[in-house]
């Protein structure tokens, strides 16, 4: 096959997500399998910069895809958002032969990938954020592993917090996204979900209705509250101290980062590393792989960074009757 780039570098960049691993595997051998070199690139912009870069080939990627974090780590990279350093980074990469790099990571990453596109090194960005705040798609890597964990924390915490007669505060990641805490609040049957887009700040409307059901009966309640909004230890300081149910605030913190990868981490993550390695080898550049119904596809990078997403609305929507009781 003639491509249109004949090495293509590989990075992750911000912060790790389950299934980066997948995608890296997918990029190298999709890669070697159309002809084409691969350089992984160590922690991100950073490690570009430093040129901390090493060819791999197939057993570079074997046994990997089950394995959560990435074998090329990660870093951020401030330096990157000046003009300078960018410039740099595309002079090590020609350096080096590197016509073509696959940046898997979030928005930011993104910035700096279109910056390298267009100083001439074809670059396509696939996305790898367990928060789902990439607007061009419905899927970004590392979500469903990140949700399943969480999930679980809260199953295991719904169990104590109904032997002790409790109230749970659990604490999930999302600070300027609430997709975790909806997706979780609603599988875990949580009865408040607090999100940074919804949540009005009057915890009385909350304290209240711990209080009104308690009087019928309800033993125990569970509070999902995206990272965002505010403390949780404060939080159930006053609903404790208002309603006299003991409260408890767990922070689940980076446990939601790590893990095996889920069954769709992997084989999304598969298929957006495949893809982005077509793209280059088609001559595309400046392009974010995406997937929308049920396809995967790809946008201009700048196109979907000023695209904005909000919370799914209907399932907002029904979270308003799932948690009447």
């Amino acid at each position: 096959m003639n491509s249109a780039v004949k090495t293509i570098g590989v990075l992750t960049s911000g912060g790790d997500a389950p299934g980066m691993n997948a995608a890296i595997r997918a990029v190298v051998r999709t890669a070697i399998a159309n002809g084409v070199r691969v350089m992984g690139i160590k922690r991100g912009y950073a490690g570009l910069l430093e040129e901390d870069i090493e060819e791999m080939d197939t057993l570079s990627v074997s046994n990997i895809i089950q394995l959560g974090g990435t074998i090329l780590y990660t870093a951020r990279c401030k330096e990157f958002r000046e003009k300078e350093y960018q410039e740099k980074a595309a002079e090590i990469c020609r350096k080096h032969g590197i016509d073509g790099i696959v940046v898997i990571g979030g928005d930011g990453s993104f910035q700096g990938a279109s910056k390298l596109a267009a100083l001439g090194i074809n670059t396509v960005g696939v996305p790898g954020t367990i928060d789902l705040d990439i607007a061009c798609t419905e899927y970004t890597i590392g979500f469903d592993t990140a949700i399943n964990t969480a999930m679980e924390a809260m199953d295991k915490l719904r169990d104590t917090s109904e032997s002790h007669e409790r109230c749970s505060i659990v604490e999930v990641m999302g600070r300027t996204a609430g997709h975790i805490a909806l997706w979780t609040g609603i599988a875990s049957g949580a009865e408040y979900i607090l999100t940074t887009e919804e949540y009005d700040g009057n915890i009385q409307k909350i304290i209240e209705k711990i209080q009104q059901r308690h009087k019928i009966g309800k033993k125990n309640h569970v509070i999902v509250n995206a990272e965002g909004v505010g403390n949780s230890f404060e939080m159930a300081k006053m609903i404790e101290e208002a309603t006299g149910v003991e409260t408890r605030a767990t922070v689940l913190g980076h446990i939601q980062r790590g893990g095996n990868p889920t069954c769709k981490d992997r084989v999304y993550a598969s298929a957006m590393g495949a893809k982005a390695v077509e793209l280059l080898c088609d001559g595309k550049t400046n392009r974010v792989v995406g997937y929308t119904n049920g396809e995967f596809v790809d946008y201009d990078i700048q196109a979907a960074l000023d695209m904005e997403k909000g919370l799914d609305p209907y399932l907002f929507h029904i979270t308003k009757k799932l948690t009447t009781y």
